[in-house]
């Protein structure tokens, strides 16, 4: 990946999740909703964002549907706020590492609990 490629990455991220705090009002946007890596194609016309969202999974699943309802408008959002010649297609993805993080971690806890240790 270029370094080019990186930085356009890191922007979309931060525009992206600027946006969604500030400018989406969509009441299915429930939880704490988060970006938390994007990837842009080489030819930059296709992004892939992963979204985070803490709460039930019936809260991350209206969150991707709204998300998902929100791609034309996100998109013209960033095209007025970026720099770039075209502004890529947007895909949401749910991403579930920080659950599942936190269920390594309690897993981890109770099994040291269970020995006598403090993790």
């Amino acid at each position: 990946m270029s370094r080019r490629t990186e930085q356009i990455n890191e922007l979309l991220r931060e525009e992206l999740s600027g946006l969604l705090a500030r400018e989406v009002r969509d009441p299915r946007v429930s939880g704490l909703v988060s970006i938390t890596q994007v990837d842009v194609s080489p030819d930059l016309q296709r992004a892939r964002a992963w979204v985070s969202v803490l709460g039930s999974e019936g809260d991350r699943a209206s969150t991707m549907r709204a998300l998902r309802a929100a791609r034309p408008f996100l998109r013209r959002a960033l095209a007025h706020r970026l720099q770039l010649r075209t502004t890529p297609e947007l895909d949401f993805e749910s991403d579930t590492s920080i659950e599942r993080a936190q269920e390594l971690t309690d897993i981890m806890r109770r099994n040291a609990a269970e020995r006598g240790e403090k993790l």
